[in-house]
Formats: C-alpha cells, structure tokens, sequence
C-alpha cells in the first residue's frame, strides 16, 4: 500500500519505495520469512514497514540489526537511483519501540539536568533518531545540540 504526501514528487518516492521494498522482499524470502511490507510516504522520508508490532521475525527485528538492515537498504536504493536516501525501515514495530527507548534516555537525562547538570552528552544515533530526540526534549522544556561527525554524532541536553 502506498501513501503519498501533498508535496512529494511521486515519481521519485515510489521508485525508491518500490526498490527498498523489493530488496527487504529478497532478504526475507533468502531469510525464509514472510511478512507483509509496506511503503509509507511523507514530504521528508519513505518509511518501509515490515510486519506488525508483535510478529515474530526473531534477530531481525533487534535494534542494531534493523539499523543495518536499513543502512543496506538505503546503499541498495542509492545505488539504482544514484541519490541519497533517507528512508527509514521498520520491523515488526521496532521504530516504536525504539522511540519509546529513547524516551526513556531523554526522561534520564531530564532528570540529570533537573538535579543540576549542565550538560548531558546521549550515545551516538541516527539523523532520524537525533530528530525524535530533540523533539522529545524540547517537550521537556530543556534545549539540545547535535555534536561529533558521522557515526559519533549525538545529542547534548542542556538546560533551557
């Protein structure tokens, strides 16, 4: 099924969803795995849901694997449209589950800064992650800042 936004060029967001769902297809066929898949669209990013919260995909669906499952898949459409992806995959509910983590490490480093702290440095994430972050701190009331290059780059919570 595919949704598409008001602004979004739809050419160019159905082929590279159309292409991410065909490789995550290919993997769970090699993987022996079904699930359905679909492509969500917005202006920003196309979003390659696998599953439902819930289902069993087993180490599939462990944070650190989703992440480089969406890394490949982000390389495989970049590499047949020839521009950078921001797609986003998520298995089996895993991106919920990973915002309601990272609500949890933004909730710890309120508190910190609420006991006096003056800064706290977050792990490294992705774009996508950092973005959810940031809003999550601004509804604390607290101010943040993207630090570091590459895959070192993380947040800072800092008082308001």
């Amino acid at each position: 099924m595919t949704e598409q936004g008001a602004a979004v060029d739809a050419d160019d967001q159905v082929d590279e969803g159309e292409i991410a769902a065909d490789y995550i297809e290919g993997l769970l066929d090699i993987a022996d795995l079904d699930g359905d898949i679909e492509i969500e669209q917005s202006e920003t990013r196309t979003t390659i849901v696998v599953g439902e919260s819930g289902d069993d995909f087993g180490q599939l669906s462990r944070p650190e694997v989703v992440a480089a499952l969406q890394e490949l898949t982000r390389l495989a459409v970049q590499q047949q449209t020839g521009e950078f992806s921001r797609l986003v995959l998520d298995v089996a509910g895993s991106r919920d589950a990973r915002a309601e983590q990272l609500q949890r490490v933004v909730d710890a480093a309120a508190a910190k800064i609420a006991e006096g702290g003056e800064r706290v440095a977050l792990e490294p994430m992705s774009s996508y992650e950092r973005k959810l972050v940031h809003d999550l701190v601004r509804e604390h009331g607290l101010t943040s800042e993207s630090e570091g290059e590459g895959a070192d780059r993380h947040i800072v919570v800092l008082p308001a």
